[in-house]
């Protein structure tokens, strides 16, 4: 009791700041490649103290140095997290509810969603697969890496005819273009209509051995589909923008269970009304 008692009300506000600050900034983080980075520093600090605790003296040298690798090369490698951070604090966008990362969702899938229709229009066939959960390292590290900026031109050039990246698939995940130019494993189905071609068992294939979702744009008949979880499914384009935009922001975090539970099924298939 007497520890407590020598707590100043000025201890009291400057500890509910500091809490309610940090927890604005990993909000702001959070769908990005910061917050891996975020998790990880988490697991270093964690392994610190099981080590400070056990005096290994060996594991504390070698994580103290790694820290300081960490702590020199995370404004290299985050620089446009940490540049859109201070963007939204200049602007007080900090404070408010989403940070700045509810309208850069939103510019994406505004994005890409225009470059869907104009594909459509112009049938030109494409190949876009929505990393999820699991990571496909494995299959965009032989392709050619982007991390670019998920822009209208930007889709519509690497799908372009005679562009060297249009064969293939492209790979984003809700921040950036990871790759493109991505071979995929071909679907062993035979119940998918022989009308189908590589791009759409391309994109079955990829679903049946990963949680990722596929978009494709058929250039013969310009319709778009949807493969999840090896099913194929044809959209029209009020379903195409709302799976584009489910995808971007899945759920309302205030949402309770049963209601996220429903939007996670639509999300799923949202081709079934």
């Amino acid at each position: 009791m007497s520890a407590f008692s020598n707590i100043r009300w000025q201890d009291v506000v400057d500890i509910l700041v500091v809490g309610f600050l940090s927890y604005r900034v990993l909000l702001f983080f959070v769908d990005t490649r910061a917050m891996q980075l975020v998790r990880g520093l988490f697991v270093i600090v964690v392994f610190g103290l099981i080590a400070r605790a056990m005096e290994l003296r060996a594991i504390m040298w070698l994580l103290s140095h790694l820290l300081s690798a960490v702590i020199i090369t995370v404004p290299i490698v985050f620089q446009p997290e940490l540049r859109r951070l201070l963007e939204a604090i200049g602007r007080g966008r900090i404070l408010g509810r989403g940070g700045g990362v509810e309208d850069i969702s939103e510019g994406y899938a505004e994005a890409l969603i225009n470059a869907l229709a104009y594909l459509q229009q112009h049938r030109i066939g494409a190949l876009i697969i929505f990393q999820r959960d699991t990571g496909l390292r494995e299959i965009w590290r032989s392709a050619v890496q982007l991390r670019a900026e998920i822009t209208y031109e930007l889709i519509i050039s690497i799908f372009w005819p005679n562009n060297p990246l249009h064969d293939g698939a492209v790979i984003m995940d809700r921040q950036s273009v990871i790759a493109a130019a991505c071979y995929l494993p071909l679907t062993d189905n035979n119940d998918i209509s022989r009308w189908y071609g590589t791009r759409h068992r391309a994109a079955v294939g990829v679903t049946e051995v990963s949680d990722a979702q596929a978009l494709v744009v058929s250039e013969e008949r310009g319709s778009v589909s949807l493969a999840v979880r090896g099913r194929l499914s044809p959209l029209n384009d009020d379903q195409v923008s709302r799976f584009v935009h489910r995808y971007f922001k899945p759920y309302d975090e205030n949402v309770g269970p049963l209601q996220r539970l429903r939007k996670e099924m639509e999300y799923q298939w949202p081709g079934d009304d």
